[in-house]
């Protein structure tokens, strides 16, 4: 795949050290980009990266507001702008709603919604300010369907859906282009410890979910792409 039209783009990518984050940092990091990835763990996103100067790791708790703050600033003193943002942190633990955790309903929705206001509320001020920009949220399939045991899950997402049509609504006129990426299951680490799954090998490869996202951020400037849903060859697992 031909990036060479990104050169000089920064692109942010939170949720960087694992998954769908991870693996569009190594798609981008040897092209002519300045990447900035957040992750709440960034020791071995430091060791795989360095020695790329174009490259910077910055610890990021999206749940935490000052945490965000931190992360926007440094991104911008680095680099001076933002080009495109890929919220692709993320968290599941499924369960029936009767059967679920508190604890852990009130840490999906803190990592999938609060996540993705608060770093699309910051940079977006960033981006307001330069006139535009990209930002592409991961929602799920989960986040416009009601499957069966993913109650906590699908609340946060159908909640990142609602938001990014919100936010859509109100930057259009800003120049700023928004996004919501629809995923079916996508093997990845984030399956990794959960028990109860889909079949891997029925789900969509990452590389695809990682080109299918190259490929909105070389769309024209003059369009927008409100939402794509992506889905495995047999449809919802």
């Amino acid at each position: 795949m031909d990036l060479s039209h990104l050169k000089n783009k920064v692109i942010v990518i939170t949720g960087a050290s694992r998954g769908i984050g991870r693996a569009m940092a190594e798609l981008l990091a040897n092209w002519e980009v300045k990447l900035v990835l957040g992750a709440r763990d960034t020791e071995q996103l430091a060791k795989d990266f360095s020695g790329q100067d174009n490259v910077l790791s910055i610890q990021l708790d999206v749940r935490d507001e000052t945490s965000v703050k931190q992360f926007v600033t440094g991104a911008i003193t680095q680099f001076g702008s933002v080009d495109v943002l890929i919220n692709a942190a993320g968290v599941g633990k499924f369960s029936s709603i009767l059967d679920s955790a508190t604890e852990d309903f009130d840490d999906m929705v803190a990592v999938n919604l609060r996540g993705t206001y608060l770093t699309c509320k910051y940079f977006g001020r960033v981006m307001k300010e330069h006139r535009g920009g990209q930002i592409l949220n991961l929602v799920s399939i989960a986040g416009t369907t009601a499957l069966p045991g993913n109650a906590g899950y699908s609340s946060s997402k159908f909640g990142v859906y609602g938001f990014t049509k919100v936010l859509q609504a109100e930057l259009r006129r800003e120049g700023i282009r928004v996004t919501s990426v629809i995923p079916g299951a996508i093997a990845s680490s984030f399956w990794d410890g959960i028990d109860s799954k889909p079949p891997v090998s029925q789900m969509i490869p990452l590389q695809s979910i990682t080109e299918h996202l190259a490929f909105l951020m070389s769309q024209p400037e003059n369009s927008v792409v409100d939402e794509i849903t992506i889905m495995p060859p047999g449809g919802i697992l």
